[in-house]
């Protein structure tokens, strides 16, 4: 059975290497860029308001004794303000493409799903897209915002299932090469 656990970033920053591990194996990312994720991973502890959300597999046999819990997934996020980078860039472009007033209404007061990534043996179960509702469930901003490669991954399937929608498209971080979409939707969730 799978069981979602909050922790702030103390709990965090505690399970930072388990969290760095189910990235990389959801993600695959290079080898020479996992140190500089786990470092900014380790900065987004730092953010206000900052929640994270562990999916962790139980053992729900009544004969075996309870043994530590195996994380599968992880979600984070937290609220977006002035100063952090990625809202910093994606304000910009959003008042480039849509205006100030459109951009300020997504971004101004926002939760930014920064993180979501679930083991590979346990995605297509629902895990990600459970998260995504505890993870959002309560958060009083008025967005939730996020980004995402813009090509058709699960990933986004899922997004646009929730009722996210693209906000920019074929979006290029400075500095990167890869296109991402960036995509939000009012908050609450239904």
């Amino acid at each position: 059975m799978i069981e979602f656990r909050g922790v702030g970033p103390a709990g965090f920053a505690e399970r930072l290497e388990t969290v760095i591990r189910i990235y990389t194996a959801a993600m695959n990312p290079p080898a020479d860029q996992i140190a500089g994720r786990k470092t900014i991973m380790r900065n987004h502890g730092t953010y206000p308001h900052f929640q994270c959300y562990f999916a962790e597999l139980r053992d729900s046999s009544p004969q075996l004794p309870t043994s530590e819990p195996q994380i599968v997934g992880f979600a984070y996020g937290f609220r977006g303000a002035p100063g952090q980078w990625w809202h910093d860039v994606v304000l910009r472009a959003l008042r480039d493409e849509m205006g100030p007033e459109a951009a300020n209404a997504w971004l101004g007061f926002a939760f930014e799903l920064a993180e979501i990534h679930v083991h590979p043996d346990y995605q297509g179960k629902g895990v990600g897209r459970a998260m995504i509702r505890t993870l959002c469930a309560g958060r009083p901003e008025r967005s939730a915002v996020l980004s995402t490669h813009d090509r058709p991954t699960a990933a986004r399937h899922l997004y646009a299932s929730m009722g996210f929608t693209d906000l920019l498209t074929r979006f290029v971080f400075p500095g990167g090469h890869e296109e991402y979409a960036i995509a939000g939707r009012p908050l609450p969730l239904p």
